[in-house]
């Protein structure tokens, strides 16, 4: 039996409120069970130096927690004058993750920036981050379709992301804080809407696993991102 209560192939209850601040080119809050994050999108007509003249668009991620995000609370990084290893790796995670779906071609030389920030942590905030931060961003590129600034949609596929993991000797679908904290394996999968893989992260936490393991734990993922991927639809129509 799962902390929660789920089935094994159960994912939290999962919202997505768009429109959720004002001046953002697109923005929503997505809560997965008890872990908040509020993604923006914000539009700039440059793009980084070492893509300029090359006619290609950029989409980029930033990411970051509120001290009180967790059960304790954490000191603001800028209060110590840099980033922790673990923020820097999300953040890199989310953009690379995003820019699998964007044609940037079609985007054109401009750069979307998604900020992801976590109101409240309970496990998988990197997966909610990811989830959020493509609808964000598909309200803002509708933003310069509608404008006529992009002639063609350069968003090729949904992009979402999903934890998995071994618990109690069983896999499971979508990890809360207790069972990502006592996990013997744990995995995010990030996909696209329809199914390929762009990122897979799985590590053993204390307990090694089979390849058919894996195997089970793909399946549930796959389950999993439709789910999502169903759900960002809606939020976006």
């Amino acid at each position: 039996m799962r902390p929660s209560g789920r089935e094994l192939n159960e994912m939290r209850p999962v919202s997505i409120e768009t429109g959720f601040t004002k001046h953002a080119e697109g923005s929503c809050l997505i809560k997965m069970g008890e872990t908040h994050v509020l993604c923006t999108a914000t539009l700039e007509e440059r793009v980084p130096p070492f893509i300029k003249g090359s006619g290609l668009g950029w989409v980029t991620a930033e990411y970051g927690m509120l001290p009180r995000a967790t059960n304790t609370r954490m000191r603001r990084e800028a209060a110590s004058g840099k980033q922790g290893g673990r923020t820097v790796e999300i953040q890199r995670l989310i953009g690379r993750a995003l820019r699998a779906g964007v044609d940037r071609v079609a985007l054109g030389e401009r750069q979307i920036t998604i900020d992801c920030d976590v109101l409240q942590a309970d496990g998988g905030t990197r997966c909610a981050a990811i989830t959020g931060g493509w609808v964000a961003l598909r309200l803002a590129v509708n933003k310069l379709m509608k404008a006529g600034d992009v002639t063609i949609d350069p968003l090729m596929d949904p992009v979402s992301a999903i934890s998995c993991g071994i618990y109690a000797g069983q896999p499971v679908l979508d990890l809360d804080y207790p069972e990502d904290s006592e996990a013997g394996v744990d995995g995010n999968f990030i996909m696209t809407g329809s199914g390929k893989l762009i990122e897979v992260q799985m590590s053993a936490e204390g307990s090694i696993f089979s390849r058919d393991q894996m195997n089970q734990l793909m399946d549930l993922a796959e389950k999993g991102t439709s789910e999502l991927a169903a759900l960002q639809k809606a939020a976006c129509e």
